[in-house]
């Protein structure tokens, strides 16, 4: 197997039963499994990281 590589900020490695896997930057697997490491990397280079919404304000 090929050693683990980074695309825009994601980590693609295999899971624990080495299948391909998109991995965030805490670990959490984000995507997949792929059939292959490119496949991954593909999914991986278009990816865009998305802002958490903006805290609702309470009522008064």
């Amino acid at each position: 197997m090929s050693a683990t590589i980074s695309v825009n900020g994601y980590e693609i490695k295999p899971n624990e039963k080495g299948e391909w896997c998109v991995f965030d930057a805490s670990g959490e697997n984000v995507a997949g499994p792929f059939d292959s490491q490119q496949v991954a990397a593909e999914v991986a280079s278009v990816f865009q990281d998305q802002p958490a919404p903006p805290a609702r304000r309470r009522s008064k």
